[in-house]
């Protein structure tokens, strides 16, 4: 079928376009606000030739086709002249529905998704450095690991590796007041604050290489480079006051002050009162989880490792957003990812078990390109589209994301998940259960994806 003849039977099938309030498109999904749910024929949207998968969820009927699809259907379904809006405005509308949990989760997701870009790029950097940052590799150009740290090319990938990190706390803001309807430059400003230079580093301060200033005797402020909440929710109240003062202020002097009110209470507040209540209160977060990932026998890759696609189903995996973020800017490392990368693995696996064995044509198009995204660490194609459709793999999936811990105690080999310095070689018995997240996979994904062969 032409995309053409795709978007008119997906329309058709969903109950025609009066059905239809807006239509709009993601990375992978094409999104459609519905006014009747039941009018919904689910299982011909299923069907359709290059569907991978659909699921409804909070008046979104999601429909999954996958990168470089989605965004032909949606261009001949808007020919067809339907209602469209933008994915932040159906988010907005979608908010609207589900219970307070959902609505934060979705909020957070929200506000972290888009700095990922940043992060990961600015850790591929970190792991190319550190790649190339040891004597073995460096001697076969005639230095050392020493010269390296002295020369202007490391200063150059030290720009390259460190701004995100350094300047986190104005991502942060920038995307929160973005996101809660303000200013975003604003929220730029507000969160460079948070790092100024005359603020005793972080870094600094948890090192005992510099002192906190004590305001008022008992306030302590240092700067924000490690942190999350503060700037998350400086963002948060600083939108809403903004908003407030737009409505307050006569527009003569809205453009003075409104910023000027704005930068003077965000920042008392932010550096007094949210900053410190809620740096404490990511130390506390942060202990916590790192408590669970050094249980012993690897208990949080088996616990994380076995739950997490579940908690992808129910779309409220964003939240673990903020803990990842976290894990990063104190540690320089993640080692919650590296345990739910199994989890994604686990379920390609299963996805790819499908396209082997199948012999529906459709069922194989459809299985081996979800397989692949799965592994590049996007499941709802696999998830929605295979896995949960038939039962028996996503099941399977879900026990290959305990089982992976359980294989990993069983060899010695080479990581190449990196932890942001370089791969080492690691006998697991000798690891503590959280080295070995970081430390040891063995070839994860040829395991777990044989494994699940086998199985199925």
């Amino acid at each position: 079928m032409e995309n053409k003849d795709i978007a008119k039977a997906v329309i058709e099938a969903i109950g025609g376009r009066d059905n239809v309030s807006s239509v709009a498109h993601c990375a992978t999904r094409l999104r459609i606000m519905v006014k009747d749910e039941a009018k919904i024929a689910k299982d011909r949207v299923e069907n359709l030739e290059k569907v991978q998968g659909a699921f409804f969820n909070s008046g979104q009927y999601q429909i999954i086709f996958g990168t470089g699809t989605v965004n032909k259907i949606y261009d001949e379904v808007v020919a067809l002249g339907l209602p469209t809006s933008s994915t932040g405005e159906q988010k907005a509308e979608a908010a609207k529905k589900g219970n307070w949990f959902q609505r934060a989760v979705r909020t957070f997701g929200d506000v972290f998704v888009p700095i990922l870009p940043a992060i990961v790029a600015t850790g591929l950097f970190m792991g190319i450095r550190g790649a190339i940052n040891n004597d073995t590799i460096l001697g076969l150009f005639g230095t050392t690991s020493k010269a390296f740290a002295a020369s202007d090319f490391y200063t150059y990938t030290v720009v390259l590796t460190d701004t995100a990190f350094a300047f986190f706390p104005a991502l942060i803001s920038w995307s929160a007041f973005r996101v809660f309807g303000g200013n975003p430059v604003i929220g730029i400003v507000l969160g460079l604050m948070l790092v100024n230079t005359a603020l005793p580093n972080a870094w600094a301060v948890a090192s005992g290489d510099a002192k906190p200033i004590m305001f008022f005797g008992f306030i302590p402020v240092v700067g924000y480079q490690n942190s999350v909440l503060p700037a998350f929710f400086i963002g948060l109240l600083g939108a809403k006051l903004e908003k407030w003062l737009h409505k307050k202020i006569p527009d003569v002097l809205d453009l003075l002050v409104v910023p000027f009110l704005t930068f003077l209470v965000m920042s008392v507040l932010g550096l007094f009162i949210i900053g410190p209540i809620f740096h404490s209160l990511e130390n506390v977060i942060l202990a916590a989880t790192k408590a669970i990932l050094a249980l012993p026998f690897g208990l949080a890759g088996l616990i994380l490792g076995g739950i997490h696609q579940l908690i992808v189903v129910t779309g409220v995996h964003h939240i673990f957003n903020l803990l990842e973020a976290q894990l990063i800017a104190n540690e320089g490392k993640d080692a919650f990812n590296a345990i739910i990368t199994a989890a994604m693995t686990a379920q390609a696996g299963a996805t790819l078990a499908v396209g082997v064995k199948t012999k529906s044509k459709k069922l194989k198009a459809l299985a081996f390109p979800a397989a692949l995204s799965a592994g590049l660490g996007i499941t709802e194609p696999a998830i929605f589209g295979v896995n949960l459709r038939y039962g028996k793999p996503f099941v399977l999936g879900l026990a290959a994301g305990y089982w992976w811990l359980v294989s990993l105690y069983s060899w010695t080999c080479w990581d190449w998940i990196w932890d942001y310095h370089h791969p080492r070689y690691a006998s697991l018995s000798e690891w503590s259960s959280s080295s070995i997240y970081l430390y040891g996979t063995c070839n994860n994904w040829s395991w777990i994806w044989f494994d699940l062969c086998i199985w199925l």
